[in-house]
C-alpha cells in the first residue's frame, strides 16, 4: 500500500474504508514494499518539527536481510556506509544504532514467503536521517539485500501490536510528547 491518499498507482490510504477528516495526511512515509508504523495527522506542522527540526528524531525498523550478517557488517552499518541519494551522488550515512536481534515473534506475515533453508538475519537498525529508500541501500551496500522492512516506531511511538491496516488515534498531546517535540495546536 502507498503511504498517500491519492495521485500514485497500486493500493493507497484512501482503499482502508475509513472515513479520515479532511486535511489528513502522513507523515514519514513508507514506500510500498515496506511496512510498519505511519503517522496520519491534519496537523500540517508536525512534518516540519519532526523532521526538519534541528534536533533529530529516532526511526527503528526490524530488517530482515539475505545471508547471515557478521560483526564487521554490522560495524560498517553502524559506522556509515557510502549509498547513492538523489542527483546520482554518493552519500555516507550518518552513525546509527544496528544490532542483530532474533526473528520477531507473532509479525503479521504481510504476504511475504520466503524459501526454506536460505540464510538470513533480522537487524534492529535506528536512524535519525531517512534518505529516500536508505536502510534498503545500506544493507546492499554491504552485500546482504533486504527482504523486509518494518518501521516500528518513531522516537516513543510504538507500532506494538497494531494490525496491518488498522488505525489507532493518539491524543494529540500524549502524540507530541511520544515524538519528542513541543505541543503545537493544529492551524
Amino acid at each position: 500500500m502507498l503511504s498517500q491518499f491519492i495521485g500514485g498507482q497500486g493500493r493507497m490510504l484512501g482503499e482502508l474504508g475509513i472515513d479520515f477528516p479532511e486535511g489528513t495526511h502522513p507523515i514519514g512515509r513508507l514506500d510500498n514494499h515496506s511496512e510498519g508504523l505511519l503517522i496520519l495527522t491534519t496537523n500540517k506542522k508536525i512534518t516540519k518539527l519532526l523532521f526538519q527540526g534541528e534536533v533529530p528524531h529516532r526511526r527503528t525498523y526490524l530488517v530482515r536481510v539475505y545471508r547471515e550478517v557478521s560483526p564487521e557488517t554490522i560495524e560498517k552499518l553502524r559506522t556509515g556506509v557510502t549509498i547513492r541519494i538523489k542527483g546520482n551522488v554518493d552519500f555516507v550515512t550518518t552513525p546509527c544504532e544496528v544490532e542483530r536481534v532474533e526473528e520477531p515473534e507473532n509479525l503479521f506475515s504481510g504476504g511475504y514467503e520466503y524459501r526454506e533453508g536460505l540464510p538470513h538475519s533480522w537487524l534492529r537498525i535506528t536512524l535519525t536521517e531517512g534518505k529516500f529508500r536508505q536502510i534498503r541501500k545500506m544493507t546492499r551496500a554491504v552485500g546482504h539485500p533486504c527482504q523486509r522492512l518494518i518501521r516500528i516506531s518513531i522516537e516513543n511511538l510504538k507500532l506494538g501490536g497494531l494490525p496491518p491496516g488498522q488505525v489507532q488515534e493518539i491524543e494529540e498531546e500524549d502524540f507530541f510528547e511520544k515524538l519528542r517535540i513541543p505541543y503545537l495546536p493544529p492551524i
